[in-house]
């Protein structure tokens, strides 16, 4: 099945228990090869390495594959055993190895969400020599840090909102507070962003014209409430975790090609579960940055524990976002 048919499919129930087979072969994909490997993929690369394509973020050039958090932090969409299987394996040492070959690999920007983890790893990063470029992923009313603190602490160049609690406050009528979040990281010399899961806050904020440097775009809407997903075409009796629609990608990359900013589009794998074999991961890559701008690029969490995903990633990234 191509790319376009696979995102342009409706879930059914046959379909969704497959793609939930799927999922749970991507998401032991690595494991199946723990014995053989002995994380080689962590490895210096003392090769020249080919440049990635890039886009601009206000003044800055950043690659057009960009590493994601949630990975590091823990976050796998499939589970808590899972879950634990990458909080165990990323520990501060190991993020810096991670991050160190991710930019050998021609990697320039990495997605943060948690500013007091990652804080003493940029600065052993950059210690070490590193120019890798930071936005961090943040909301109003943090129980971490304040915009200036992360500021400090990271400097990175951008801060976005969390789209999580974007969907959340434009759904409670209270999008203001997500405007003021925008207008306090301009006033902290950073640039602004803000994330989503749902299109339509997306074009929303684009039709109002707030004063955002760029989005980030999650291609699937899994922030659904209760009745919006009774809404939906039917999908299986029980739900088994969050809900991935197939259609989702193509009503997103659409709101993406209209908007005049930069969109990072994020999940293009779905968590996970368009990761069950090499041609599942190339076909995202190709349908992602097919469906999106030259000027947009992409996000990608990477679990290197038995399969080296970065160089593979990075490959991708050149053979299908190239100019």
């Amino acid at each position: 099945m191509g790319s376009s048919e696979c995102h342009t499919q409706m879930i059914g129930r046959r379909d969704f228990l497959s793609q939930l087979s799927a999922a749970v072969a991507g998401s032991t994909f690595a494991l199946q090869n723990a014995c053989a490997s002995k994380n080689t993929e962590l490895a210096d690369n003392s090769g020249p390495v080919t440049p990635l394509p890039t886009i601009r973020l206000g003044d800055h050039k950043v690659t057009r594959l960009i590493v994601g958090s949630n990975p590091i932090s823990g976050y796998s969409y499939m589970g808590p055993v899972l879950d634990q299987h990458m909080r165990e394996y990323f520990t501060p040492e190991r993020i810096v190895k991670v991050l160190w070959k991710c930019e050998q690999e021609g990697i320039n920007t990495h997605q943060f969400s948690r500013p007091e983890q990652m804080a003493d790893v940029f600065g052993k990063l950059r210690d070490r020599g590193s120019k890798m470029k930071f936005i961090c992923l943040h909301a109003s009313g943090s129980q971490y840090t304040s915009i200036e603190q992360v500021v400090q602490s990271t400097r990175p160049i951008a801060i976005v909102h969390h789209g999580g609690v974007t969907d959340r406050l434009f759904r409670d009528g209270k999008s203001r507070e997500v405007h003021d979040f925008v207008k306090r990281v301009h006033d902290a010399g950073v640039l602004a962003g803000v994330s989503a899961h749902n299109p339509d806050c997306i074009k929303r904020i684009a039709d109002e014209g707030w004063q955002v440097d760029l989005f980030m775009t999650c291609f699937y809407y899994i922030t659904r409430t209760p009745e919006e997903l009774e809404k939906m075409p039917p999908v299986v009796t029980v739900q088994v975790g969050r809900v991935f629609f197939a259609s989702d990608p193509l009503e997103m990359t659409k709101v993406i090609r209209q908007v005049g900013q930069p969109c990072l589009g994020f999940k293009i794998l779905a968590a996970g579960r368009m990761c069950h074999d090499k041609q599942s991961v190339a076909e995202a890559f190709k349908f992602a940055f097919k469906h999106v701008k030259a000027t947009d690029g992409v996000i990608v969490g990477m679990y290197p524990r038995y399969h080296d995903q970065i160089r593979q990633n990075a490959q991708y990234t050149r053979e299908f976002a190239a100019p």
